[in-house]
């Protein structure tokens, strides 16, 4: 069995994005070389997130509303975390939309379901966070 590790660094200008990593995903699984087993997706970063869904505009929107919903960001003085920072928020979406993916490797391509897409969220950005992409098999 083969390993290969990438990072992937984004630094989003706005406080919060969805953005599609599939083809930096893909890019990274064509250059290990492995054709069955595994791949690992995960945000190295507390107030950013991986998952998987449906890439589509619609969906983005409503996942922004939910999300401010579950956890606003203001009042800021609501939070415990905020003495001092800004971000409680950013923690909290993150553990509502989860840290890491896993994806079969099949015949040398991810192996997803019909319309699947993996996404990076970011909850507090304006700074550069990394991804990690972890891919074993052979």
């Amino acid at each position: 069995m083969k390993s290969y590790r990438e990072e992937l660094w984004f630094n989003v200008p706005t406080r919060r994005a969805l953005i599609n990593i599939t083809p930096h995903v893909d890019k990274a699984l064509k250059k290990s070389g492995i054709q069955e087993g595994l791949c690992l997706v995960n945000a190295m970063h507390i107030t950013a997130s991986v998952f998987i869904n449906d890439d589509e505009s619609g969906l983005h929107h409503d996942y922004e509303l939910w999300l401010e919903k579950l956890a606003p960001h203001e009042p800021v003085a609501q939070y415990r975390h905020n003495v001092g920072e800004d971000n409680a928020d950013a923690h909290m979406k993150r553990q509502i939309m989860g840290r890491e993916v896993v994806v079969a490797v099949t015949g040398g391509k991810l192996d997803f379901g019909t319309w699947e897409q993996i996404f990076y969220g970011e909850f507090d950005g304006r700074r550069k966070k990394r991804v990690l992409v972890k891919i074993i098999g052979e």
